[in-house]
């Protein structure tokens, strides 16, 4: 049906074909056993993220509620499969553990007309790990690129779900460990700003291309804010989920 899940299939309309293909009995089911799953979405044009977006995160790092989305972009090159190995930068102390829900854009759009509007350019979701280096973020630039564009910084995945599939974006629970600990156990019906504002909202400043993910914010007990900021260390491994879209298992090494 495709080469591959990209911009050009999520445009030309390549979800409706694929659920067509699926009733109609076309596609066999693909033995896993033995073989990588990679990002469901690959080559993102764009990796926009939302930060401050739950409230208990915001106090937990003691940032004021942002009264508009505090925007920023992170390199597409991060992008990895949902259980790829992680790298912790060299020089690193901080790295840092975030689940999140992505957004992946399925039309182009621009200008939209609110948030009533946003949900026909939405092909699907998925798990986003935003992976950060703190001190690379807060302490070296007043931009917090350097701690999010990091090589390996955002397994996404397994799944691209559908949006019909998921129902409500703001009911979904999401949850993190690290080796075996809870750290997160957070919901998106805490976000300040929720999916379908963010979506309107970028648009008015930016165009949205098909494949483009928007990761949309990570609720509380990431390793900057809990007592003794337990950062991550190589041989870590850090587990998350969200509620239908899966889970992720990644273990880190040193770069």
């Amino acid at each position: 049906m495709t080469p591959d899940i990209d911009g050009v299939f999520l445009a030309s309309g390549g979800v409706d074909r694929a659920r067509a293909a699926v009733t109609a009995g076309e596609l066999t089911e693909l033995d896993q056993e033995g073989l990588r799953i990679g990002a469901p979405v690959t080559r993102p044009g764009k990796v926009i993220c939302v930060g401050l977006n739950y409230r208990d995160h915001a106090a937990e790092t003691g940032a004021a509620i942002p009264p508009r989305p505090v925007v920023f972009m992170k390199d597409p090159g991060t992008v990895v499969g949902p259980h790829d190995e992680v790298l912790i930068p060299r020089g690193s102390v901080k790295t840092d553990w975030e689940v999140e829900l992505a957004v992946v854009i399925g039309r182009r759009a621009h200008y939209l007309d609110g948030p009533q509007d946003a949900r026909a350019v939405i092909a699907g979701y998925a798990i986003s790990h935003d992976v950060s280096e703190r001190e690379f973020q807060l302490e070296y630039s007043s931009q917090w690129d350097l701690g999010k564009s990091c090589e390996t910084f955002n397994p996404l995945g397994p799944w691209l779900v559908t949006a019909d599939e998921i129902g409500d974006p703001q009911n979904l629970g999401l949850h993190l460990s690290v080796n075996g600990v809870k750290r997160q156990d957070g919901h998106t019906g805490n976000m300040i700003f929720p999916v379908d504002h963010i979506v309107s909202y970028l648009s008015q400043y930016m165009v949205l291309e098909p494949g483009d993910v928007i990761n949309t914010g990570t609720p509380a007990g990431v390793a900057l804010g809990l007592p003794g900021t337990p950062f991550l260390r190589p041989g870590d491994t850090v587990e998350l989920s969200v509620d239908g879209l899966g889970s992720q298992r990644q273990t880190f090494a040193q770069a």
